[in-house]
């Protein structure tokens, strides 16, 4: 997740060992996130902040919004079980205990689910929306078998029910 192109900065003599945050602001994706919320019928400002570290399969997304006044984190659990209720590759995680317990790239490894989860801060109305894939499955070659199996009528799930390679 470091861009399409190789780069002196891709390669890993490189990326070995760094944390390197190359897009603090005004991310290339920020557009589309806006506007598949405001598909969605929540349209908001998100920000994010990207940074690349040393990872051979996985991204860990993370962004933050305002929500309007009142909005509780209730809302927000409801929100996010709703829309996951239709997703077959789409995995609300969130508890209050635990190494993972919140949307891990690890244990994605080799699976075509995206987890998604939250932190809230209700004093300021923020919220710190996480989504973790595995980037070869869930972004490119799980997504494309995905969309054939839709194309062609199949069960959209036909041939992407593997769990993972650290299953917990």
């Amino acid at each position: 997740e470091a861009g399409a192109e190789a780069s002196p900065g891709s390669h890993h003599p490189e990326r070995s060992g760094a944390v390197r945050s190359y897009a603090p602001t005004r991310h290339r994706h920020t557009a589309e996130v806006e506007q598949a919320l405001e598909a969605l019928g929540a349209p908001l400002r998100v920000h994010l902040s990207v940074t690349a570290i040393e990872l051979v399969r996985g991204v860990l997304a993370t962004t933050h919004a305002f929500v309007t006044p009142g909005v509780t984190e209730r809302d927000l659990f409801g929100a996010y079980r709703e829309a996951c209720a239709c997703e077959p590759f789409l995995r609300f995680v969130s508890e209050r205990k635990g190494l993972y317990r919140r949307p891990e790239p690890k244990i994605l490894a080799g699976c075509n689910v995206a987890e998604v989860g939250f932190d809230f801060d209700s004093e300021s109305g923020r919220v710190v929306a996480l989504c973790a894939i595995d980037n070869l499955m869930k972004g490119a070659a799980g997504t494309a078998v995905q969309c054939l199996n839709v194309m062609m009528g199949f069960d959209e799930g036909a041939g992407l029910g593997f769990p993972g390679l650290h299953p917990i």
